[in-house]
């Protein structure tokens, strides 16, 4: 797909209107589709939802460009709604769950495969290793509460195994934060980088949501032990940004990742109905940056190219079952910790995270208890073993 990111104009602003019934579509199959199409909309809604975020910041900082934000701000939240509302009443919240983590699991991978930069690429498999472990966490509760088996969504795609416990994922703050991206990094770094923390973003804010309106303790607990593990996540991914962009700079590049992303979207999906609104949505996004690029220049004085480059787009997230490199992961740096902005090994663990973590775990671990006994098989619920002493 041969966009370039100075020359595309896409669709102007000004005719990008959808009523409530564009907006409300049919939802996708939770069985019949692919499970990289949910992905991609599970992906594409934190991108959304990330972009709006950027532009309210925005808002509040730049007195100049509130009336552009604005009119941005209000195709965006219908785009978001557009794609969240293709997630229909067939899942229950607990398979949207899976979904969620399924897509952490393999955006994170094949990103990890992508970045460039050495050091960013070990952070992209840390983070990758613990979201691995929360969709075993959430299978067991499938499980328990629905008698369900995960692999209905996952469609076998993605291992369902323990990795690092979550049990060793609460750290202090201190030992949460990353290096951040130079200036000068390649513009692939800090669309990665924008990714990521827009999809940790959306599965916190879901996870905070739907946690409490769960009638089983277990459930809620776990969630609430989970959307912690997420925070952290937003601290990890969010930290690699560079502190040092101005707003209208963020705002370009949150544009440019949209663009990024829909493309690789629009290129991969199987589903015509929605690789048509991956299209509908580029257009879109390639209006929205016109008008970044636009700001960037008249209030910053600045040439966009200075962080576009020559406007070719880096090479897109792969949606394909990303197993071997998961599994090669898992075998090789689950015993790593954090210590500061550092890897290492969990004998050199920062002493604070160790702290924290007996002091969030006194009353029993609500991801040790939800796995107590588990092991995930196919056909769990008529191949387990009967318990002695209950009713068959």
């Amino acid at each position: 797909m041969a966009i370039n990111l100075l020359n595309d104009k896409g669709m102007p602003l000004q005719r990008q209107r959808m009523s409530w019934k564009d907006m409300v579509g049919k939802p996708i199959s939770k069985l019949d589709d692919d499970a990289f199409t949910r992905v991609r909309i599970i992906l594409m809604n934190g991108v959304e939802l990330d972009a709006v975020r950027t532009k309210q910041i925005a808002l509040r900082c730049n007195g100049q460009a509130r009336l552009q934000l604005a009119e941005l701000m209000r195709v965006e939240q219908h785009q978001a709604t557009t794609i969240n509302w293709l997630l229909g009443p067939d899942h229950s919240p607990i398979e949207t769950t899976i979904g969620y983590e399924q897509t952490a699991i393999e955006v994170t991978a094949s990103v990890a495969q992508l970045e460039p930069d050495p050091y960013l690429a070990q952070a992209y498999r840390f983070g990758l290793l613990e979201d691995f472990d929360h969709l075993y966490r959430y299978t067991a509760l499938l499980d328990r509460l629905e008698g369900k088996d995960a692999n209905n969504i996952t469609q076998g795609y993605t291992d369902i195994v323990p990795a690092r416990a979550t049990l060793f994922h609460h750290r202090a703050p201190e030992h949460e934060l990353v290096e951040p991206y130079p200036a000068d990094a390649a513009l692939a770094t800090k669309l990665h980088a924008l990714t990521l923390t827009g999809g940790e973003y959306q599965t916190h804010d879901y996870y905070m949501n739907i946690g409490p309106m769960f009638a089983d303790p277990m459930a809620r607990q776990l969630y609430a032990e989970i959307a912690s593990v997420e925070s952290q996540h937003i601290t990890h991914y969010g930290s690699m940004l560079n502190p040092n962009e101005s707003v209208l700079e963020k705002l370009l590049l949150s544009e440019a990742c949209e663009v990024w992303n829909y493309a690789g979207c629009a290129q991969q999906e199987t589903n015509p109905r929605i690789k048509a609104l991956w299209e509908q949505f580029l257009d879109y996004e390639l209006g929205h940056l016109q008008a970044a690029m636009r700001l960037f220049e008249e209030v910053e004085g600045r040439d966009p190219a200075e962080l576009l480059g020559d406007g070719k787009l880096p090479p897109f997230i792969e949606y394909r079952s990303q197993r071997g490199f998961v599994r090669k992961v898992v075998e090789t740096e689950t015993q790593l910790r954090k210590r500061g902005t550092e890897f290492v090994d969990e004998s050199q663990e920062g002493k604070s995270s160790l702290e924290y973590r007996k002091a969030v775990n006194a009353g029993g671990s609500p991801s040790e208890a939800v796995a107590a006994t588990y092991s995930w098989m196919p056909g769990t619920e008529l191949m387990r073993e009967q318990v002695e002493g209950l009713p068959t």
